[in-house]
């Protein structure tokens, strides 16, 4: 039997599967965050140190038996990233005298893609905080569409979503804009009153706007004006990843998975996305066939073969 290990590296914590050659579960073991950026790299190398020792163990295995390794997560978008937790993560192993075979690093995208489709075609649209989209062809290349981040994009992600809902505040403090119920929740949930605090926040505290997206996609559901014109933008703008998508993948009608709570709970945005979607009419929403970290086990049983 063949041994493949796949973690799902998340900013709150990390999820490690040890599997065989048929994507059988062995076993699980669930640790701390792995966002690498933020809490270095030697951090997260104890981290997944520990979770594939935990795996290895009960399942009465040595980790020098294990084949291959991927750990998708936050942050490894960037070769030049991805390549020094590579480095960080065989080095910590090596010194513990429990060397790895093989050990990549990928992003919590490309997981959560071969996860969703099980190594096959396919795209997925992610809108949590950010956004960003991604595909594979019927050739195995992959495709990538936005990812900008907040400064260049985001769109239709919570960033922009919550942005777009306080400059509507803004604009009903000062009288430019129409009234919006967003302003009585901002002042409520987050005590700010009026322009200067709003101001204050924003530019001096560094206040996450995208905790406001929410109550934006609350208040249209309720029937605000300003709210809903603000899901009607941000949809759109979904779509554009979509199309854009389309033209890349040339599969019809083109599968696709939405990962991200704002689009994927039942609200008034997912439900404005959906219809958006099925109008196209060369689209398929589709659930994930397996979770990213199943989906970082097929990266790492393919870098084998």
């Amino acid at each position: 039997m063949k041994y493949f290990v796949g973690l799902d590296g998340g900013g709150t914590k990390t999820k490690c599967v040890l599997v065989d050659e048929n994507l059988e579960i062995i076993s699980e073991s669930v640790g701390g965050p792995s966002n690498f950026l933020i809490i270095g790299t030697e951090v997260v190398s104890e981290t997944i140190f520990t979770l594939i020792s935990e795996c290895a163990k009960r399942a009465g295995i040595e980790i020098p038996q294990i084949e291959s390794a991927v750990i998708g997560t936050t942050g490894a978008g960037r070769k030049n990233d991805a390549e020094t937790l590579e480095k960080a993560v065989k080095e910590y192993f090596q010194k513990h005298e429990n060397p790895l075979k093989n050990f990549n690093v990928v992003s919590d995208a490309a997981i959560a893609l071969e996860g969703a489709f099980a190594g096959n075609a396919g795209a997925i649209l992610i809108a949590g905080t950010g956004s960003i989209m991604y595909g594979k062809d019927a050739g195995g290349n992959f495709h990538r569409v936005g990812g900008f981040g907040r400064f260049l994009g985001d769109e239709g992600g919570g960033n922009t979503l919550g942005r777009e809902g306080l400059i509507a505040v803004a604009k009903d403090f000062d009288g430019r804009g129409e009234k919006t119920s967003l302003t009585k929740i901002v002042k409520e949930k987050f005590g700010i009153n009026d322009g200067a605090t709003l101001i204050r926040k924003v530019y001096s505290e560094n206040f996450d706007m995208a905790t406001v997206a929410p109550f934006v996609i609350e208040e249209a559901g309720k029937g605000d004006e300003i709210c809903l014109g603000i899901l009607e933008r941000q949809s759109d703008e979904l779509i554009l990843h979509i199309k854009a998508m389309l033209k890349k993948l040339r599969i019809e009608p083109m599968p696709l998975v939405l990962i991200g709570s704002p689009i994927t709970k039942q609200n008034k945005y997912s439900e404005m996305l959906k219809e958006k979607i099925n109008s196209l009419g060369n689209v398929t929403l589709a659930m994930p066939e397996y979770p990213p970290e199943i989906g970082a086990a097929i990266v790492a049983l393919k870098s084998t073969q």
